[in-house]
């Protein structure tokens, strides 16, 4: 019994076996039937062209430009005190307020020099007196003298008299006008119209001649200082408008004009002084703060403006620009740079420039516009 049952089961398991191989080597044709469409897809995607966003730049005459900071001053700016010493009776005028030229700012107690004033008034009045009776007397001797009543040198000593009192009257309203000319500098004026950036706090102190008490500043108008390359100087055109921006409050115009180019550099850096006008009658900026200028250079020239994530500037400025379904590099010059879009300057006229190019775009990409 035994050696019967071996071979059979010995054909047994080579019937498993065989079944097991042909089901294993029809699972792999179907693995090998099902990947070649997944291979199809894979080369399909790599195939298809890359989905890009594209921008139409628009045209604008401009210039070259050369961004520079520098510091906002007032257009004016003075200390201003007393001429005269005394003790300050009273503040017309506060810290912050706007005033106007002529307007009294504070005053000095005029006691004294009132006194002084009422003196050099007396003392002309009793010049003048003296200066009457010595003309008349004078008169008199030329007529005595011409009927010979008095000899000429009495007649010549009446007349000296005469003069010498009519000097006096001149040296006493030469004094008069002193002490009227001393009393007007007790009262202090604005030179000029302007804000008031510090004032005395309180009154009764003494002060010296000179002695600065208010600070003014004419604020309508600033001056923004900044220097320029000495390359640049021959450029730059006094009254050229130039876009000027706070780089703390924010504020900006395009209405600052180039004011004074200096034809001395500075011995320090080199570089050439230029002042620039802003105007500030709204107030919007500050004085004494800093502030960024674009300064335009040279003649205006057809340009075109993108936006500024348009720009790459790997291996110098260049956009990139979809030409026949591919990417194409357009090398571009920047003239200005704004705060959301750039002037760029390029050799032929832009068109269908791509917004936010990626590393993976390089020139010779196929790509597809969104």
């Amino acid at each position: 019994m035994k050696s019967s049952t071996k071979p059979f089961a010995s054909r047994a398991f080579a019937a498993v076996g065989v079944a097991a191989a042909l089901s294993l080597t029809a699972c792999d044709k179907a693995d090998a039937a099902a990947a070649p469409p997944a291979a199809a897809d894979k080369a399909a995607t790599a195939k298809a062209p890359t989905a890009v966003k594209v921008v139409t730049p628009r045209g604008e005459q401009a210039s070259a430009s050369e961004e520079v900071t520098g510091t906002l001053f007032p257009a004016q700016g003075l200390q201003v005190g007393f001429e005269v010493g005394g003790r300050l009776e009273s503040v017309r005028a506060q810290k912050g307020q706007a005033v106007k030229k002529g307007d009294v700012l504070a005053q000095l107690n005029p006691e004294i020099v009132d006194a002084q004033v009422a003196g050099a008034e007396a003392a002309v009045a009793a010049a003048e007196a003296g200066a009457s009776m010595a003309k008349d007397a004078a008169e008199r001797s030329e007529k005595l003298s011409a009927g010979g009543g008095i000899s000429e040198q009495q007649h010549r000593s009446a007349s000296s008299t005469a003069a010498q009192a009519q000097a006096q009257v001149l040296a006493a309203k030469a004094q008069l006008a002193q002490a009227r000319a001393a009393r007007r500098r007790h009262d202090l004026k604005a030179p000029f119209t302007g804000t008031l950036i510090e004032s005395p706090d309180q009154t009764g102190a003494t002060v010296a001649p000179g002695t600065p008490l208010f600070t003014l500043e004419q604020l309508d108008t600033l001056v923004f200082r900044t220097t320029v390359p000495e390359s640049s100087r021959a450029l730059l055109k006094p009254g050229v408008k130039v876009r000027v921006v706070s780089l703390g409050g924010g504020a900006a115009t395009d209405e600052a004009v180039v004011r004074t180019i200096l034809p001395s550099a500075d011995p320090n850096t080199r570089r050439v002084p230029v002042e620039i006008a802003v105007p500030n009658a709204d107030g919007r900026f500050v004085a004494h703060t800093l502030a960024r200028a674009m300064l335009k250079l040279g003649e205006l020239r057809d340009a075109q403006v993108i936006p500024l994530t348009a720009v790459s500037s790997s291996n110098g400025d260049h956009v990139l620009v979809v030409d026949d379904g591919a990417l194409r590099r357009v090398d571009v010059q920047v003239l200005e740079r704004r705060d959301r879009e750039v002037v760029v300057l390029a050799a032929s006229v832009l068109q269908q420039v791509v917004d936010y190019p990626t590393p993976a775009l390089t020139p010779g990409t196929r790509v597809s516009v969104k």
